[in-house]
């Protein structure tokens, strides 16, 4: 899917320009020549990031952007004068992700767009809800369930569960569990992953009736396929 950038600018000349190297770049993009237009704009789509100019007509942009943040978290890039510091100082306290100085240089600014979108992405991956057939958890707010029950997990339990589900259909080792879930110095018993995978498989697969936890010989564990018994 192609990434969609809005800009928010009333500098029709400056807007036109960031939308043609945009879209050489293979974004697509909307625009917006007031603040209002451009709030009304970013709530009303499904943007990947926004470029966002403080002096809008309508609504300036720090309007834009406290009014938005209650709303969405989607990237934004606010575009200031060079002496404005008090407008980047409120906008990054607002939740701007970033800013860039008046006159730029477009390559400056499309380094910025891609740093923003690989924090955005990371972040969203972080705290996205994992889910493998019925079972789901939720890093953000520590939960797991499964068809709806909730599962009562220790923290390693849950970190070990975690893992395996960002890493899904992917086979991972006895020491890259060790080392995520118990960290680099760890120095208990090396057999504690298996302990742990056998006590994930009593309250989920022994409990539900599935196979959800895969035992790979001689390499370690994986979560694959749906989970169905």
């Amino acid at each position: 899917m192609c990434t969609h950038i809005l800009i928010v600018e009333d500098e029709a000349r400056l807007a036109r320009f960031l939308e043609l190297e945009l879209c050489h770049e293979g974004y697509a993009v909307t625009c917006a020549a007031d603040g209002r237009t451009g709030l009304e704009t970013a709530l009303a789509g499904n943007f990947d990031l926004i470029l966002l100019d403080v002096m809008l007509p309508g609504l300036n942009g720090l309007e834009v952007l406290r009014r938005l943040r209650a709303e969405k978290d989607v990237p934004v890039i606010l575009l200031t004068a060079r002496d404005a510091v008090m407008d980047k100082v409120s906008g990054l306290d607002m939740g701007a992700n970033d800013y860039i100085t008046k006159p730029f240089s477009i390559e400056e600014l499309l380094a910025r767009i891609r740093a923003a979108l690989r924090a955005g992405a990371a972040a969203a991956k972080k705290t996205a809800v994992l889910r493998c057939g019925e079972l789901a958890l939720d890093p953000a707010r520590h939960t797991a369930a499964y068809g709806g029950t909730a599962l009562q997990l220790t923290y390693k339990e849950f970190l070990l569960l975690q893992t395996l589900l960002e890493n899904r259909d992917i086979v991972q080792t006895r020491d890259a569990l060790l080392e995520r879930v118990w960290g680099y110095d760890y120095a208990g018993e090396t057999n504690v992953v298996d302990v742990y995978i056998r006590y994930l498989r009593q309250k989920i697969d022994d409990r539900f009736g599935v196979k959800l936890i895969h035992t790979v010989r001689g390499l370690g564990y994986v979560i694959k396929g749906d989970g169905a018994p």
